[in-house]
């Protein structure tokens, strides 16, 4: 529960003796048993408090009544079909959110589980779109331990006992084991991707324990990240007289989460592998025609640790084996059968039965000895399906294949290799970590904010182009986007409502996909891009000199393609206005999977689908995506086939996608220094300026807003001129014009320059007001609001090394007011950044979300304001985040951090993506030199351009671009090298 204390302390240090002996630390002080430094930490038997969640007011009700009406009506039709609507706010789940998240576990994109802080394994997402948030309690760590003389014995699980349906009398299930511990003397210090939980003297007092859980979240390392695997090390101390016979438990139910465990047909089989390397695979049978998917846990054993296992035991009496009878064998023998090994292939479970493998490592410890025990998890799945019939083989298979006998294989080498990846882990973090210039609280939150990029739902497939897919078991062509150009003909070709031609300047592009999913395509255009692909590959190995952001192995370019979920309860992939904000986190650690989903949103600006969506915010009907709009998202039923699951508002009319994607692809050209990227995704980012000219009415080189929330922000209005996408136009001017250059597209790029003054001269004139930007230029009563966000466009100029947007005595003045306003006349500035303020200090109340605190807004204010030379207010702009949401008097909501919450603590979307702008922060502190060397566009040039700097046909320089890169890019351009 939350207290006073979090608007009255701040506490700079959480070193690990407040929570553990100096002489444990002292005796685990080796092979990485002990905890770190820099952790974020809770006793487990800390309270995990139930969240609370916001609610609308009565007015912001009355405004949704026929948004809510149509989408509930949406919903039930959607369910209708057997899917899941994107956004469904009716629906909850049975298990309440509580503040109980840990680490989660595995590398990206091949589903996850979380592991909370007491060491419940939960927050299931093996099936992609579908999380299952309660834990399964027949999953745990279990010590049994017995001494010389025999005078002394423990037997307990090594998590609190307190969980509901515990201590029933007879009972035959996991209620019979030992739950014993109370967490007082039991610490979790979490620095993802690792965490460490400390026994110190529980349950036995002699006996020290450290459990080291390690996932392969190695930046830059495109094979490892990908494995569906984690380690858990257990180091043991005996402080004792008298040696110590210690056996560990590792018991796992067949399960993927809430009651699949009931469906039957589940198979459990043990192995003996290589290298020691022994356990039981557990084959699930999914439900609803879901892929199967096999799980292995395993210990290793060595000269001293021995390892046997029990492949099958039940949660009730009518089990041969329940899970009281395997309770009773450790506690007697420590130990199971060898013979179960020869056991092979159980029985097929029957529906409404539980199936659980058990694996137990033994060892004696000396009298003031050492010993370490290793065991595994992974879980292969090798096929995803998505619920219109998309079937892609998932990115680890690429190494692993897809045999269910994967999993055997994921857990030697992760037995055999965890030290490797520590080491890599470890390299990473340290110079962060030992900046003794970075608070405390940023070091560690920085790193366990990344947790999203495991447990946001993601997926990476190993399918470079799509080339191939799998509907209803049945492979065929993937539907392709065939690009014709034409210089002097338009060809229009239809199929039904199909994907449409789009014409582009002296180009015609053609993207055809009929509405039944067969392949319609054109004469495929001949390419040949290899030295588009050596300059760029020339440019890449050169900025390695520079960053070390960039990647360093030797690694083909194919990683696959990526998608991670808005968030567990905004189910759409890589939606695109947020991407915005995280995509810091992967541009830094993956930058070849940041420039694969570019290309993928670049694809998407050059086609059109013109099938009829009903926008459910005012009912009306359009196309589903318009030619040279950027989309929301990249689908969530059928994704890159099925692009705008967003069907609130008609994106194709929202202003701050566009400048979005031509930020986010220049930040990323600049960064990379990839000339086959920039070729390749030019003609998208031009396109998507051009698309944009439609929303200047009065002839000033400036958009206007349409009156209806038309940005990410989607239930604040905006009238006329705002500060938040007119900011993103003018650095999205700016971006297209140092991108032109650097392509060869001249005209454009001193057309955009053009723009830019005459744009730049109408914003300030219509917004500037002294010490900030008005939120708009309509006559609304929060035209003058305090937007938080207001200078979104400044942070990326100066994120892309381009010169600033305005003087540096306006972007410090409209930053300082929002620290004064928006940070700190919030909670005494322990919250974050409120969205919107009045210039009378009272938060606008207008809608929702302008009296949220958005986290990765917060993040993203503060890393503005880094770049802006403020760097105590950005640091305490950005630790309101952290108090109150990962602080032990916060909220609770770490590792699950929300959307939003309002001010009084209350959230809206657990676990999403935009608080990975944390990471625009450290981009902010150590900007690579590639981004300080970008080009400098000079605005102030004679321009010798028509009056109206209107976006018109010419005969752009396209040819020459793809001439000059000594090839056509592969996207668009028709190859005649």
């Amino acid at each position: 529960m939350v207290t006073s204390n979090l608007f009255h302390c701040r506490k700079n240090s959480w070193p690990p003796e407040e929570y553990v002996s100096r002489t444990t630390l002292q005796l685990l002080d080796f092979d990485s048993a002990g905890p770190p430094e820099h952790a974020w930490r809770r006793r487990l038997n800390s309270h995990a408090n139930i969240l609370k969640e916001f609610s609308v007011t009565f007015m912001e009700a009355v405004k949704m009544v026929r948004l809510g009406i149509r989408l509930w009506s949406y919903v039930r039709e959607e369910a209708s079909h057997g899917r899941k609507a994107p956004i469904d706010p009716f629906t909850r789940e049975s298990c309440k959110p509580s503040a109980s998240q840990g680490v989660p576990l595995g590398g990206m994109g091949s589903g996850s589980i979380s592991r909370g802080f007491r060491g419940e394994f939960r927050q299931w997402q093996i099936v992609p779109s579908i999380c299952d948030a309660s834990p399964v309690m027949a999953n745990q760590f279990s010590i049994f331990i017995s001494r010389d003389g025999g005078n002394k014995s423990y037997a307990s699980v090594l998590a609190p006992g307190q969980h509901e349906g515990l201590g029933k009398a007879g009972d035959e299930g996991i209620s019979s084991w030992g739950w014993n511990l109370s967490g007082q003397h039991s610490t979790y210090h979490a620095l993802f991707p690792r965490a460490w939980t400390i026994y110190d003297g529980e349950p036995d007092p002699d006996l020290k324990v450290s459990c080291r859980q390690i996932s392969p979240f190695i930046p830059h390392n495109y094979r490892d990240s990908s494995l569906p695997t984690a380690v858990f090390v257990y180091t043991l101390v005996n402080t004792g007289k008298e040696r110590a016979k210690v056996s560990l438990l590792f018991t796992w139910a067949n399960s993927i989460g809430g009651v699949s465990h009931f469906s039957g047909d589940h198979v459990n089989e043990p192995f003996i592998g290589e290298d020691g390397v022994s356990g039981v695979l557990l084959h699930h049978k999914t439900a609803k025609c879901n892929p199967p998917v096999t799980f292995a846990i395993a210990a290793c054993e060595t000269q001293n640790v021995s390892v046997s296992v029990l492949p099958c035991f039940g949660l009730s009496q009518a089990s041969c084996i329940t899970a009281k009878d395997m309770w009773g064998k450790m506690v007697q023998d420590g130990h199971f059968d060898r013979e179960n090994f020869n056991c092979g292939p159980s029985m097929p479970s029957s529906p409404g039965e539980t199936l659980c493998a058990a694996v137990s490592a033994s060892a004696w410890v000396e009298a003031h000895g050492k010993c370490t025990v290793a065991f595994a998890l992974a879980w292969s799945s090798p096929k995803i399906k998505f619920s219109k019939g998309s079937s892609y083989h998932r990115r680890y298979t690429k190494f692993y294949g897809t045999s269910e006998r994967a999993a055997q294989n994921l857990v030697h080498d992760a037995l055999t290799h965890y030290k490797r990846w520590e080491e890599e882990i470890e390299k990473w973090q340290n110079p962060i970590l030992k900046d003794e210039s970075l608070p405390e609280w940023y070091k560690f939150t920085l790193f366990n904010e990344l947790y999203f990029l495991v447990a946001g739902g993601t997926v990476w497939i190993d399918s470079p182009l799509l080339t191939e897919d799998m509907r209803d078991g049945h492979h065929q062509s993937e539907e392709m986007e065939t690009m014709d150009v034409n210089v002097t003909e338009a060809q229009v070709r239809r199929t039904k409502d199909a994907v449409k031609h789009t014409t582009i300047n002296d180009y015609n592009v053609t993207s055809v996909r009929s509405e039944d999913n067969d392949e319609t395509s054109n004469a495929e255009c001949p390419r040949n891009i290899e030295s588009a692909k050596s300059q760029g590959k020339e440019n890449m190995d050169h900025s390695l000199q520079l960053s070390p952001l960039l990647e360093t192995s030797n690694e083909s370019d194919d990683v696959g393609r990526f998608l991670y979920l808005e968030g567990v309860e905004y189910i759409m992939w890589c939606t695109y206005d947020v991407h915005f904000y995280a995509s810091f986190a992967l541009l830094a650690l993956f930058p070849k999977i940041e420039l694969n989903i570019q290309r993928d949103f670049a694809k998407a600006v050059l086609s059109e689908d013109g099938r009829k969506v009903k926008f459910l915010a005012e009912g009306n009907v359009g196309i589903r995506k318009a030619r040279g709009a950027v989309p929301h998202d990249l689908g969530t039923h059928d994704p890159w086939n099925e692009m705008n699951a967003y069907n609130i508002h008609d994106t194709s009319k929202w202003k701050d996608l566009n400048p979005k994607f031509v930020l986010q692809v220049y930040r990323d050209f600049a960064a990379t220094q990839d000339m086959s990227f920039g070729v390749d995704v030019w003609p998208a980012v031009r396109t998507a300026m051009e698309y944009m000219e439609q929303f200047d009415r009065d002839d000033d080189a400036l958009i206007e807003n349409d009156g209806f929330p038309d940005q990410t922000y989607d239930a604040w209005t905006v009238h006329g001129v705002s500060a938040y996408c007119g900011c993103l136009w003018l650095a999205a001017l700016q971006a297209a014009a140092a991108m032109a250059f650097q392509v060869g597209d001249k005209y454009f790029a001193e057309l955009c320059k053009s723009k830019f003054v005459k744009a730049k001269s109408a914003f300030e004139g219509k917004l500037w007001n002294g010490s900030y930007f008005n939120y708009d230029s309509g006559s609304s009563s929060n035209s003058k609001s305090i937007q938080a966000d207001q200078l979104a466009g400044q942070w990326y100029t100066a994120s892309a090394g381009l010169p600033p947007l305005f003087d540096e005595a306006k972007i410090r003045s409209s930053l300082q007011k929002i620290y004064d306003f928006n940070v700190m006349k919030v909670r005494g500035g322990r919250m974050g950044a409120v969205n919107g303020m009045h210039p009378n200090g009272k938060v606008d109340e207008t809608c929702m979300q302008s009296r949220e605190i958005w986290t990765g807004v917060t993040y993203a204010v503060a890393a503005n304001m880094i770049l802006a030379g403020m760097e105590d207010q950005a640091f305490t702009t950005a630790e309101g985040i952290f108090l109150g949401g990962w602080s032990e008097e916060g909220y609770g909501y770490w590792f699950q951090t929300p959307e939003g919450w309002t001010t009084d603590g209350h959230f809206r979307s657990l676990i999403y993506m935009r608080p990975l702008a944390i990471w625009g922060m450290q981009w902010a502190l150590s900007l690579p030199k590639a981004i300080l060397d970008a080009p400098k566009i000079n605005i102030m040039d004679r321009l010798l351009l028509s009056p109206s700097t209107r976006f018109a046909l010419h005969e752009t320089g396209v040819r020459k671009i793809a001439n000059k890169a000594k090839c056509f890019g592969a996207s668009v351009f028709h190859c005649a090298c």
